[in-house]
């Protein structure tokens, strides 16, 4: 299944990504310096996304290119 890194926002598989896990919700990463990054500070990459973790529930304002 396809998700989102909460970090770098890639998707990534998540059958070969790295999976963490926090307040009971898996998160997937593309490399361990983005896994690292979340568990120091997992509030931070939350909060871009609504809260809403490692699923397809994602918003990225600004980042569409209709030119």
């Amino acid at each position: 299944m396809q998700v989102v890194d909460v970090v770098c926002h890639m998707t990534v598989d998540s059958e070969t990504a790295i999976r963490r896990e926090y307040q009971g919700q898996a998160y997937y990463f593309c490399a361990e310096g983005c896994a690292r990054a979340f568990e120091q500070n997992p509030e931070a990459y939350l909060g871009q996304e609504g809260g809403h973790g490692g699923h397809h529930h994602h918003h990225h304002h600004g980042m569409h290119h209709s030119e």
